[in-house]
């Protein structure tokens, strides 16, 4: 398998795969954005009050969040385990075939676990993806790579608001298209109705078929074959996924406090509960990293070191993930809101115009990073970011063209950040702790937006259900980020650490 393409062939198909992984990634992301609403207020039926479809709005976010860091961590030990390719091919087929279950979801129960199993395999896909690509590929291109890496993410976003945008304007003649193929007339209306969200949901099912791609003709990293034959990966053990599997129970716990409707549990509870809670995902989820290194022959200074960077890249992550899953991805929600927001189609065209927007915004992101240094650039996209973000939910007053160009300009500034991590954070782990490194601290950020996401309802009430406040409000955390980046080592110019 790591011999038989040549090496520069070799370099090209681990690339189309990881990019094609991560578009579907953009797809499964941007998915419930889109359909989350329709697709609760048909599963709640009756108790769809606005405030119960707002809270479990925030809990199936929250459970698709924790899943990807979940995932992240779980998958980032596979792929130092067993393999980058291996353990990938497995990461798309889970959420692949997860996503396409969620369309047969009954309960908003079963849909929130559903996007966790499908979020466990998406979360695992991005670290494997990126610490393969920025192995195989020379240090010299890795601005390039990283830049790429965010876009294809944000062109699912893209693809899947088009896919929408036409099941929308075809929406008369679905159900009978459907009943032709076979299908009984009851599920073609079923998978049609509230806004397609069944359909859409189906869709998430065809990257399974890129797992064909990934086992068939995709290499393996040499650096990580390299690792193997050294026997560093045998330090890696079974037994600390327990750690993942307390953090994961623990997030869930912090999920539940939340669930529960308003009133029947103390704030002061959930509060606390929360803060004990995010203590234990945290000691869980490096708990395979804290073993592989207690175990490996790296010296105490090296480990010590490690292990900060697996916080600082959580920290680092955490800012512009929160930002956009506690602030960004609430303007869906928002725009139904606004004279004119209820369109079926004005959902799709923000999606497009935001997540276009934001795959110019990685690749500007990554090449300015490369050009001007990681530290200067993570400063300056949080103080734009914050200004963007607070202007587009303080100035817009209706849904229109000036909404639909300004969601994608707060696209392209807030999402430049996911060209910058991919180039920044593979350049702070060695190569045995690679993937689990970047994946711990990467996904931990979906943690920090998970905690932020469910707190929604709250800040929401807070402002009387005004928005436009409460989301200028999250884009405040952009002023954690100028502190983190003021303590994080510059690494322009230098080559991945052996």
């Amino acid at each position: 398998m790591t011999s038989s393409p040549p090496p520069a062939r070799g370099r090209r198909l681990a690339l189309l795969a990881a990019l094609l992984g991560w578009m579907f990634d953009g797809m499964e992301m941007g998915l419930f954005p889109l359909v989350g609403k329709d697709a609760l207020r048909e599963l709640l039926q009756n108790d769809a009050t606005p405030e119960a479809v707002n809270r479990w709005y925030g809990v199936v976010m929250a459970c698709f969040l924790v899943g990807a860091a979940t995932g992240g961590v779980l998958f980032g030990w596979l792929g130092d385990k067993i393999g980058r390719v291996r353990a990938m091919t497995i990461s798309v087929l889970l959420y692949s075939v997860s996503s396409g279950l969620s369309a047969t979801s009954i309960s908003p129960l079963e849909l929130a676990a559903l996007r966790f199993l499908g979020a466990l395999g998406m979360g695992g896909e991005w670290a494997l993806g990126v610490a393969l690509v920025m192995e195989v590929w020379p240090n010299a291109s890795r601005a390039w790579l990283a830049g790429w890496i965010g876009a294809f993410g944000n062109l699912g976003y893209t693809l899947v608001g088009t896919v929408a945008l036409g099941l929308n304007h075809f929406k008369g003649e679905l159900p009978g298209w459907l009943a032709s193929t076979g299908l009984p007339q009851d599920w073609a209306t079923a998978l049609t109705d509230n806004g397609n969200w069944r359909l859409l949901m189906l869709v998430g099912a065809i990257p399974a078929l890129l797992t064909l791609v990934i086992r068939l003709f995709v290499p393996e990293s040499e650096k990580w074959t390299k690792e193997k034959d050294t026997g560093a990966v045998s330090f890696w053990s079974g037994w600390d996924l327990l750690g993942v599997l307390i953090g994961a129970t623990a997030a869930g716990g912090v999920i539940a406090l939340w669930a529960i409707e308003t009133g029947k549990l103390d704030l002061w509870i959930r509060l606390v509960g929360s803060l004990v809670g995010l203590v234990v995902v945290l000691f869980g989820y490096l708990m395979p990293a804290r073993g592989y290194l207690a175990r490996c022959r790296f010296s105490p200074a090296v480990k010590r070191e490690t292990l900060l960077r697996m916080l600082l890249a959580a920290g680092l992550s955490g800012v512009p993930l929160l930002a956009t899953w506690a602030g960004l991805m609430w303007m869906y929600v928002w725009v139904g809101e606004l004279p004119g927001g209820k369109s079926a189609d004005a959902k799709p065209w923000i999606q497009i115009s935001s997540s276009v927007g934001a795959a110019l915004g990685c690749l500007i992101g990554a090449f300015l990073g490369g050009r001007l240094g990681r530290r200067p650039v993570y400063a300056g996209l949080c103080v734009l970011s914050l200004i963007t973000m607070v202007g587009f939910y303080r100035l817009n007053t209706h849904y229109g063209i000036a909404f639909i160009l300004s969601a994608g300009l707060l696209g392209s500034v807030s999402a430049a950040f996911y060209g910058w991590l991919p180039l920044y954070l593979p350049e702070l782990f060695r190569t045995s702790v690679r993937a689990t490194g970047q994946g711990f601290g990467f996904n931990f950020g979906r943690i920090i937006a998970a905690s932020a996401n469910l707190q929604m309802t709250n800040l929401l009430a807070a402002f009387d259900n005004d928005y436009s406040q409460a989301c200028a409000l999250v884009a405040g955390v952009y002023l954690a980020g100028l502190v983190l980046i003021a303590i994080a080592p510059e690494t322009k110019g230098q080559p991945l650490p052996e």
